[in-house]
């Protein structure tokens, strides 16, 4: 059965030479249920990315907990990662960057696959569920568009047969014509797994129209928490209805500044 994922009052602090501690995550606590997609906003800097690196154990923790289930989310180190903190993967915002420009793309899908074990996907299914054809596995990442390169990371963290997937501004370095196209893809392939998805994001309207609740995030604070259109259609936060004011759209879709 999938898990959910528990964030209890969590704070993430950094130490700034000659200054004073900076509090990146401060006090933030959410559920995400299983299959469940959790849209989070805020502008830059809020600690959205922070916080979704913590959930990955990529950042230690100053206080609070993150649980999945019944194992508690501690921080990457050398030993083996528990088997089932193996069940939360991410998908960065570079693709690029998060790919191995010297290996075929199958091996490195192949890597997500490995960590599941026998009940992974074949490599020929998860590149068709990322509408990608099955000879793209022995091609290279430069050989492919930034949208495309996308789709074979979200391919790679799948094989991983995860419970949770984490994008991470996963269309903040695609063309305006890609960024729907890729969140739809996200959220359709978590649906098809039953899999819960952390989607972050600056682009309201990308975020409206694929999560089922929207948390806002201000200076390390989840500030506003609701379903998409509570959020949207009668926010509570002073701060929530201040982004949406400066939305410089007619129909109220668009990006959050930042």
């Amino acid at each position: 059965m999938p898990a959910e994922l528990v964030i209890d009052d969590v704070a993430v602090t950094y130490k700034q030479p000659g200054r004073t501690e900076l509090r990146a995550v401060d006090g933030v606590s959410l559920t995400l249920a299983p299959g469940e997609v959790l849209g989070l906003v805020g502008e830059s800097g809020c600690g959205k990315s922070t916080l979704a690196r913590a959930v990955c154990g990529l950042e230690p923790l100053a206080g609070g907990s993150i649980r999945f289930g019944d194992e508690p989310v501690t921080r990457l180190g050398m030993r083996s990662r528990p088997r089932a903190l193996r069940r939360i993967q991410m998908v960065f915002q570079n693709p690029y960057a998060s790919l191995n420009p010297r290996r075929r793309v199958g091996s490195q899908i192949e890597d997500g696959r490995r960590a599941a074990g026998g009940t992974a996907p074949k490599l020929a299914e998860l590149l068709a569920d990322v509408g990608l054809d099955e000879d793209a596995a022995q091609r290279y990442p430069h050989e492919f568009s930034g949208g495309q390169r996308q789709r074979i990371a979200i391919a790679r963290a799948l094989g991983a047969m995860p419970d949770v997937l984490i994008g991470d501004e996963p269309i903040a370095s695609l063309d305006a014509s890609l960024q729907a196209r890729v969140a739809t893809l996200m959220r359709d392939v978590a649906a098809k797994r039953n899999t819960s998805l952390l989607f972050i994001s600056h682009d309201l309207s990308i975020v409206r129209m694929i999560a089922d609740r929207i948390a806002v995030m201000s200076a390390g604070k989840v500030v506003e928490l609701g379903t998409a259109e509570e959020v949207w259609a009668r926010p509570k936060d002073a701060y929530t209805r201040r982004l949406l004011a400066a939305i410089p759209v007619a129909d109220g879709l668009g990006r959050l500044p930042g």
